[in-house]
């Protein structure tokens, strides 16, 4: 399977190398320093004290890279629309187009049953740029369990990895996604394709839309929220404020909130993605963790009082408004 990864950060460079490994065919979509890095010298993972080093394709124009059988998207949301104009034509004769990315993906309300079914969400595809040159491909979800940071570019330290979890809207399996799920377990990384993937994505979100925007609002990590009892029950307001909008769209979480949160206090004083964006002064995913989840409510008329009010906080200290 020929594979095109465009964004080959912290994720985006661990899918590419594992997929390497277990015998794909990969190619990267890059720009700047880690295109020259990864040209140079090659693709590096970091997996405790082994390092190993793929020397892929590279380049800035997807028209000179081979044609793929699935682009693997794996860039930041408010980034989305932007990577997907990148890859232009490549979408063209129907390849898997995989997002491994946090938030929503744009096809998440296509086949919903219920109040938005076949709606597009703004705040993931603003003016639907995306949709229209995604319109041939096969989409697949991705959900990566899985910790790792981008050490330098074209050099990604894998810290832990738990499992990536695939999976199609129409609850079908192809096989040219069971293809892709094995390329991933060969190369080592435990990999799931589930009939259910929208569930998973909307899980995922759980936890980002109300920890990653509070950190990034108070510069705390998670002992430093956990350990402020007005900051505790506002993500824990956020929470059950999220699973009332998911029952509106008849997605039900597997667990309580409280539940949700013992989980989330087992992983330690965690460091989320966003509190490192803020620090480093890069754009932050507000839109894509906490305005999708505002727009949806706003939608069904469903009063999110506290999350409106963290929305509001994290677009004003984020560089991209």
């Amino acid at each position: 399977m020929r594979v095109l990864v465009i964004g080959a950060g912290a994720v985006g460079g661990w899918l590419a190398g594992t997929l390497a490994r277990g015998g794909a065919e990969v190619a990267v979509l890059a720009r700047g320093p880690t295109l020259e890095a990864i040209r140079e010298r090659g693709l590096a993972l970091i997996e405790g004290e082994q390092r190993q080093n793929f020397a892929l394709p590279a380049s800035d124009r997807a028209e000179d890279l081979p044609r793929p059988d699935a682009v693997v998207l794996a860039v930041k949301t408010h980034g989305f629309a932007e990577a997907v104009a990148w890859g232009g034509g490549v979408f063209a004769h129907c390849p898997l187009a995989v997002t491994a990315m946090n938030g929503l993906p744009w096809w998440f309300l296509d086949g919903l049953e219920g109040p938005l079914a076949g709606q597009r969400l703004e705040s993931v595809d603003p003016g639907g740029r995306a949709a229209v040159l995604l319109a041939s491909a096969r989409p697949v979800g991705a959900v990566v369990h899985a910790s790792m940071r981008a050490e330098a570019p074209g050099v990604i330290r894998v810290a832990a990895v738990d499992r990536l979890i695939l999976g199609e809207p129409a609850a079908i399996a192809s096989r040219e996604a069971i293809e892709l799920g094995e390329l991933v377990k060969a190369g080592g990384a435990r990999c799931v394709v589930t009939p259910d993937i929208r569930l998973e994505i909307w899980a995922k979100l759980w936890g980002n839309m109300n920890m990653n925007p509070v950190s990034a609002l108070t510069r705390l990590t998670a002992n430093g929220i956990f350990g402020e009892p007005r900051l505790f029950e506002l993500v824990r307001d956020m929470m059950t404020e999220f699973v009332r909008v998911g029952e509106r769209l008849g997605l039900e979480l597997p667990m309580s909130v409280e539940e949700r949160l013992v989980v989330t206090r087992r992983l330690g004083d965690f460091r989320t993605s966003m509190l490192n964006d803020a620090e480093a002064g890069r754009p932050l995913e507000v839109e894509g963790l906490l305005g999708v989840v505002v727009e949806l409510a706003e939608r069904l008329g469903e009063p999110v009082l506290a999350s409106r009010a963290v929305y509001a906080l994290a677009r004003g200290i984020n560089r991209t408004g």
